[in-house]
């Protein structure tokens, strides 16, 4: 019997989604989802996992799960073709959650590269919620609930898939064949593994305030482009320029195609010769990014408007996400179902247990 090709990825609501989404996994997703290959996509919008560090503001969540569900419709998302499902409707994650945390020791939790990252970023040194510290074990979850032989993510993710399949070969040891392990596929364009922040900085985050959203309105994403650091030697247009670190080329080295050189800066032939002239001088940093600007309104200009549309029917988008839900729910519990009985926990299924247990009692007797 053939194995399914199955897709699980998805995203925090924790705001709208920027462009470090998009070129990090979402346009990977809707690529993938239109590729035919995959018998099976799930998009998860993980509030749970969203509540493990802002437990005290859950609004915060709660209005951001449409948000990125429009996104996502927004971005080619097609709930035809792919599940979307709301993380916390799924009650079955937590039971699997629950069962593996047995197979995961503090120690390995620590030394998960992103783990320690992110507690860093939220300053939870001293005092880390339960909860966060162990998400890798509820994404672990989130991944074998659904079967997912490929979960598309960033670079910052790939201690996350690690931890996942160090917990999946654990428990097919310890129980038997039971679950499926995952492949990471990454983005195959360099600069996508981690587009910076348009202040220069490495990771782009709401919270640092310097994100370009998918949403956008064209005025605001000029403005900015035009903010955007660049070389902060190249004082004078005739100065040399570095491109390393210049965040603005590294979006162009993110967005931008030779036929884009055609439409909006047709004096030079491609990217290269774009990049060896600012190198020797005599190009000056707003001309590079009214080109970048071009292009990235050409990228999520359509974008923009299509999330207009489905703005007007949000009660559909609700009903929408759960179907997504209902789909998720059932899919989890086929999972959860072969998980227990490999546990030897599914006790009023197993008909020779109790067989067996009544034979003993009776011969006891």
């Amino acid at each position: 019997m053939k194995k399914e090709k199955i897709i699980l990825t998805g995203d925090r609501p924790t705001g709208k989604l920027h462009i470090g989404h998009f070129v990090g996994s979402l346009k990977r997703r809707v690529e993938l989802q239109n590729s035919g290959e995959f018998d099976k996509i799930f998009i998860m919008i993980a509030d749970a996992q969203a509540l493990t560090d802002n437990v005290d503001n859950p609004e915060k969540v709660r209005q951001n799960i449409i948000e990125v569900a429009l996104d996502y419709l927004a971005c080619g998302i097609d709930p035809t073709k792919s599940t979307i499902f709301i993380q916390s409707q799924i009650a079955e994650l937590c039971e699997l959650s629950f069962y593996y945390m047995n197979l995961v020791t503090v120690s390995r939790l620590q030394r998960n590269p992103t783990v320690k990252t992110e507690i860093q970023m939220r300053n939870f040194e001293s005092s880390i919620p339960v909860g966060f510290f162990t998400y890798p074990i509820s994404q672990a979850a989130d991944i074998t609930a659904f079967k997912a032989t490929t979960v598309p993510v960033g670079e910052d993710q790939k201690p996350m898939l690690e931890q996942t399949n160090e917990i999946v070969r654990r428990f097919n040891h310890i129980y038997g064949d039971t679950l499926v392990e995952p492949e990471i596929l990454l983005p195959d364009n360099a600069a996508c593994l981690r587009l910076p922040g348009t202040d220069g900085k490495a990771k782009m985050s709401k919270s640092l305030g310097n994100c370009i959203y998918l949403s956008e309105s064209a005025d605001e994403l000029q403005k900015k482009i035009k903010s955007m650091y660049t070389d902060p030697d190249h004082l004078r247009v005739q100065d040399p320029g570095k491109i390393e670190g210049n965040t603005v080329f590294t979006y162009l080295d993110a967005f931008c195609h030779n036929e884009h050189f055609e439409r909006y800066l047709n004096e030079y032939p491609n990217l290269d010769e774009l990049k060896a002239h600012y190198q020797r001088g005599g190009l000056g940093d707003m001309k590079v990014k009214k080109f970048l600007g071009a292009i990235m309104e050409e990228q999520l200009g359509p974008i923009r408007e299509r999330r207009k549309e489905f703005e007007k029917d949000i009660p559909a988008i609700y009903e929408m996400l759960k179907k997504g839900c209902d789909t998720a729910r059932e899919a989890a519990a086929d999972t959860l179902a072969d998980v227990r009985r490999a546990m030897k926990i599914n006790y009023f299924e197993d008909a020779d247990l109790i067989a067996e247990q009544a034979k003993r009692f009776q011969m006891g007797e």
